[in-house]
């Protein structure tokens, strides 16, 4: 079963071994383990259910407390905070379960007919404060789009498929690669979240490098708004125009809600493998992966981790012997103290593949990269929607573990880093508290890269404190991002949480549009409000 307090399936560990759990003690100190509020305590702060009854939407509706607990909240670090403490402020008043679109525009004119907020959700995997039901007098109604599920047509000479939007990530794969296609998007979130979710947030996958953001695979679909159905189209190109997909892609839920999305697929890669190669610096790692990019080499994944991150891996990963092998013949070849681990991915035909390879190989060697073959990318494979289990592990040895992503073009990304882990350092020295900050390149562009970091730190053990421990944190992160001119998100969306940096990269006129644009759609604001927009 799906753990309600935290990551995943309950029956998943990601342990920590003595060895990982003295590095952190090292890094930030000992952690104090929390005991967690039972699920039957968060239950009983569930208040009644406010929603006006309705003949029309009879058998849609789930108002136990236990159903709306389980849909209240995402992933976020005060998400976690709220449900690990039993600390449940608001919660959506119940939960609706349609299984069409018609019964998605009858669930939208219940809710304009009584004045019910609208909260559209999928896996329930933000971490960006998407799902938390707004306070005030308004009920609220929680609209699960899980029992759309499936794939309504895949047109293989155009290679479209399309989807019920709550589709989870394993269902749709598995649905196009009974076929022969994937769709190749795949988050760390993957297994727990959705297509629809992926539109509406803007997400991107581990392989955007060969497949694509998800904008890049969207090409069509239908929205149920509270002006009407909002229909798009699917064409290999158009000068028409606004493209309506723009409009969709980002809204998150403050447009409507997306009930089918139709995507552009590809063939299953006849070869797929992964490569780990490791530099003697960040400099050298850099300029390595800039050059690597903006060649156009038909890759999969490039993913670069900074020295501090690299060190942090080689200590959690166990094998103490093996890892020691390693680090003596790194030393060797001249990546000691200070090396970066990249990792490489190619996907696709086996000759264009291994020749992509072969040619990003021969780049990095120039900048003093050591190539070590498959085996370390071979675990990563295997784990990529396994680690994200660690924050389970932490929380119960009595660490947080939260994340801020951006991206900004390549004369900044150095500078972003070292800013963010030092605002993350700072904010938390306020507390009287040490954080273990590292950062990796997620996603490269010959334009830039995403800048993506970790902050791990102990828990106080006591709600109030440690939900001020990250508002401090996520301030001064968030700040750094916007005083160093990156995007506030780059692939989780914006939510509320980010909500208050947002007018630094849209400014007042292009916040003002967008407004105008979802009172159009939603003239009474029942759709997600006090998300997206500050």
């Amino acid at each position: 079963m799906r753990r309600w307090n935290g990551w995943g399936d309950d029956t998943i560990e990601f342990a920590l071994n003595e060895d990982a759990l003295g590095f952190l003690a090292q890094r930030v100190g000992a952690g104090r383990p929390v005991a967690d509020a039972a699920f039957e305590q968060a239950c009983a702060r569930i208040a009644p259910s406010r929603l006006p009854p309705h003949a029309l939407i009879d058998g849609l509706i789930d108002t136990s407390a236990e159903v709306r607990l389980r849909n209240a909240l995402g992933q976020s670090l005060p998400d976690w905070l709220r449900l690990r403490y039993g600390v449940i402020e608001t919660a959506p008043d119940g939960v609706a379960y349609p299984e069409s679109a018609e019964q998605v525009r009858a669930l939208i004119d219940y809710a304009q007919q009584f004045g019910v907020a609208l909260i559209p959700q999928g896996g329930g995997t933000s971490v960006a404060g998407h799902l938390t039901a707004p306070a005030g007098a308004r009920p609220v109604l929680a609209v699960n789009l899980t029992r759309l599920r499936q794939m309504y047509y895949l047109d293989t000479e155009s290679q479209l498929a399309t989807f019920g939007a709550g589709v989870f990530g394993p269902d749709l794969e598995a649905q196009l690669r009974a076929r022969g296609y994937t769709l190749g998007h795949f988050p760390q979130s993957f297994e727990y979240s959705t297509l629809g979710g992926w539109v509406v947030t803007r997400s991107s996958g581990q392989q955007s490098l060969r497949y694509g953001r998800i904008e890049q695979m969207f090409k069509g679909g239908k929205v149920e708004t509270p002006a009407g159905t909002l229909d798009i189209p699917t064409f290999p190109a158009s000068a028409a125009g606004t493209d309506l997909r723009e409009m969709v892609l980002g809204s998150e839920g403050r447009l409507g809600i997306l009930t089918e999305a139709t995507v552009r697929v590809t063939p299953l890669p006849e070869y797929e493998a992964f490569h780990a190669v490791f530099f003697p610096s960040w400099a050298a790692a850099e300029t390595a992966v800039r050059q690597v990019v903006q060649a156009g080499l038909s890759l999969s994944m490039l993913r670069l981790s900074n020295p501090l991150e690299t060190t942090t891996m080689l200590a959690l990963a166990g094998h103490k012997k093996l890892i020691a092998a390693l680090e003596r013949y790194l030393s060797w070849r001249g990546c000691k103290d200070g090396k970066c681990m990249l990792m490489i991915g190619v996907s696709g035909r086996k000759t264009a593949a291994k020749a992509a390879l072969k040619d990003a190989l021969a780049l990095t060697a120039t900048h003093g990269g050591v190539h070590i073959g498959r085996k370390m990318g071979d675990k990563w494979k295997q784990n990529r929607f396994r680690n994200v289990y660690l924050r389970n592990a932490a929380w119960q040895h009595g660490y947080a573990i939260d994340t801020v992503e951006t991206a900004v073009d390549w004369p900044r990304v150095g500078t972003m880093m070292q800013a963010l882990e030092a605002a993350a350092t700072g904010a938390l020295a306020q507390h009287g508290e040490k954080v273990h900050a590292y950062t990796h390149l997620s996603h490269l562009y010959a334009q830039g890269a995403s800048v993506y970091s970790t902050f791990v730190y102990r828990l106080a053990g006591d709600y109030e404190q440690d939900l001020a421990r990250w508002r401090t944190l996520k301030h001064a992160v968030s700040m750094a991002i916007v005083e160093n001119g990156g995007t506030i998100s780059h692939q989780h969306g914006v939510g509320s949480d980010h909500a208050p940096y947002l007018v630094a990269e849209k400014g007042e006129l292009g916040l003002s549009a967008m407004r105008a644009m979802f009172a159009h759609f939603d003239p009474q604001q029942i759709m997600n409000p006090g998300k997206l927009l500050p």
